[in-house]
C-alpha cells in the first residue's frame, strides 16, 4: 500500500524519497497455501531475503550503504511484497538516521508488524553474499539428457527406487512465473532428503515442470517440498529455492522437516 492506502502493486508509482513504513505492503501465507492446498503444519523453515540497495544518510548528511540479510519464519501470518519492501527501501535514501543499528532496528520493528512474528535483520557481507561459502549445493541434475514435455506443476512425474539414501540434489534449470506480472523467475532449487532413492530423471522432470507454473517463491518451495513428502515418503527431507536477484533484492526460501534454520545460501548458477 502506499501513503494512501491504495495498493502499489502491478502499478507504476513515483519513487519514494524519504523513510515511510506505511509503503510496506502485507501477503497472508495462509491465503496463498489456501489456493494451493498447502499444508503448513507439515514444514518448518524461513525465507531469507537479501537486500542489496540499501542507503541513507548519517547525522552529518553523508550517504551510507549497508546492504542487509532478513531472515522472516515461515510461521510468520505474512510475508511482506517484494515491490512494496523495494520502494520502502529507496525511502532511506534521503533519510538521516544517527547509526546503522538504528537503520536495522527501523526496519525489523516495521517488518516485524507487518509479519505479526519476528524478524531479523543484519548486515550483508558482499564479500560472500554470492558465494556458496563453502558449503556444496551437492550432485547436480542437469547433465542428464531427458525428453521433457511437461511445463505445468506434475507431481506424477517423481518416483522412488527401493534403495534407501541420504543425498542432496539440485538443479540450476529451476524456473516458475511470477503470479502478478506473468514474468519468468529464475534460481537453483537444492533437495537433500533421507529416504527411497528419488529417480533422478524424474526429479529433474518434474523440477522443469514448474517452468509455466504462477506461484510466488515461498510458495513454489512449499509445493515442492510438500509433493516429494507426500509422493516419495521421504523421512527427511529440505527444500532450498535460491532465486537470481531481480530489483535489488533475491530471496531465498528454505522448507524443512527438521530445522527451522536456513543453510549458508548457495549461489543461483
Amino acid at each position: 500500500m502506499n501513503g494512501r492506502g491504495r495498493p502499489v502493486l502491478g502499478r507504476t508509482v513515483p519513487p519514494a524519497d524519504r523513510y515511510n513504513p506505511e509503503l510496506l505492503q502485507p501477503i497472508a501465507r495462509a491465503a496463498q497455501r489456501r489456493t494451493a492446498g498447502l499444508d503448513a503444519a507439515r514444514f518448518r523453515g524461513e525465507d531469507v531475503w537479501h537486500c542489496y540497495e540499501l542507503s541513507w544518510l548519517n547525522r552529518r548528511g553523508r550517504p551510507s550503504i549497508a546492504p542487509v540479510r532478513m531472515r522472516i519464519p515461515c510461521t510468520s501470518a505474512a510475508t511482506v511484497e517484494s515491490k512494496s519492501l523495494k520502494l520502502y527501501l529507496n525511502g532511506f535514501a534521503q533519510s538521516r538516521f544517527p547509526e546503522r543499528r538504528d537503520v536495522l532496528a527501523a526496519i525489523a520493528a516495521d517488518l516485524e508488524r507487518i509479519c505479526a512474528a519476528p524478524v531479523e535483520v543484519t548486515p550483508l557481507d558482499l564479500s560472500s553474499a554470492g558465494q556458496a561459502s563453502g558449503v556444496s549445493p551437492g550432485r547436480c541434475l542437469d547433465g542428464r539428457d531427458l525428453h521433457v514435455d511437461a511445463y505445468e506443476r506434475e507431481p506424477s512425474l517423481l518416483a522412488t527406487t527401493p534403495e534407501r539414501v541420504t543425498e542432496k540434489l539440485y538443479t540450476d534449470l529451476f524456473g516458475s512465473v511470477c503470479p502478478v506480472t506473468g514474468q519468468p523467475d529464475w534460481g537453483s532449487l537444492i533437495v537433500e532428503y533421507r529416504g527411497a532413492r528419488l529417480d533422478r530423471d524424474g526429479l529433474l522432470r518434474y523440477l522443469v515442470s514448474y517452468r509455466r507454473h504462477g506461484g510466488f517463491h515461498e510458495t513454489v518451495v512449499e509445493q515442492v517440498f510438500t509433493d516429494l513428502l507426500t509422493r516419495c515418503g521421504c523421512e527427511r527431507l529440505a527444500v532450498q529455492g535460491c532465486f537470481l536477484r531481480r530489483g535489488g533484492i533475491d530471496i531465498n526460501p528454505f522448507r524443512s522437516t527438521g530445522t527451522d534454520t536456513a543453510p549458508p545460501r548457495c549461489s543461483p548458477r
